[in-house]
């Protein structure tokens, strides 16, 4: 899947409402480093629709989000208008704009599998300070939900059949792999359980990347998508709401 392919309204307004696990994970940060008072400037590259963002403003006075998506950006300033906490705009992650006070803090949420690396980091290395952090992390839903065999069998024999994951580079980054500008610090694997109703689950799965290259290539409707959907969970999403588990990561790399 092409970068471009998020770039659409429907998946930029489906990203605003994603779950905010994004907290979690900060919070995981904060922990990890002994964080005990905001930093100053935070970059947040591929931002999508401003949740990861809105995450980083949690441990920094002023954030800043690119993406490569103007659809994307454009959310965002509709979601952040008059806050001048806040600032946006597009760019692809490897061509950030160098600012005139360096970033503390640049987070990555799901998006190195698609960059250049090489040239990811050489960018990141003129925009942070001395002794800034570049945090990479993502998280995804799994195949468990708690007390559910059934969406087990569902998720690995109904749903990846019909909509297999597109390819990515899900390589794991090691010393070896950075430049002589950068340090790899911990890198840490956690589970994360999250609440879902019946309909939010389902527009949330509407929005998987999978699920957005069968709807982009025109092989289903979203509208067919979504009917199927319905169809395929209804007996496993009886009653009240579901837990499901989510799988995640963060790397922790740090400028010398």
């Amino acid at each position: 899947m092409k970068n471009t392919d998020f770039d659409s309204k429907r998946i930029a307004r489906g990203y605003v409402n994603r779950p905010w696990l994004h907290k979690q994970v900060m919070e995981q940060y904060i922990k990890d480093n002994a964080l005990s008072k905001k930093l100053s400037h935070g970059l947040d590259v591929g931002c999508g629709a401003g949740l990861s963002t809105k995450a980083l403003r949690l441990i920094c006075d002023d954030v800043t989000g690119t993406d490569i998506s103007p659809a994307m950006i454009e959310v965002c300033k509709e979601q952040y208008q008059g806050n001048s906490s806040y600032d946006f705009y597009v760019a692809k992650a490897e061509e950030t704009v160098i600012p005139k006070e360096k970033y503390d803090i640049v987070t990555a949420a799901g998006m190195v599998n698609w960059v250049d690396r090489d040239l990811f980091l050489q960018n990141m290395s003129h925009v942070l300070t001395e002794k800034g952090v570049l945090f990479i992390y993502d998280f995804w839903i799994t195949d468990q939900m708690q007390g559910s065999e059934k969406y087990t069998d569902w998720y690995q024999n109904e749903y990846l059949k019909k909509f297999p994951k597109p390819p990515r580079n899900e390589d794991i980054w090691t010393q070896e792999d950075l430049t002589e500008d950068f340090r790899m610090g911990k890198q840490i694997v956690y589970d994360m359980p999250y609440k879902f109703i019946f309909e939010d689950f389902v527009e949330f799965i509407m929005i998987q990347s999978n699920v957005n290259a069968k709807i982009e290539s025109g092989s289903m409707t979203e509208s067919e998508v979504r009917e199927w959907m319905k169809k395929s969970l209804q007996d496993i999403f009886v009653g009240e709401a579901k837990t499901l588990i989510f799988s995640g990561y963060n790397w922790y790399i740090y400028k010398r």
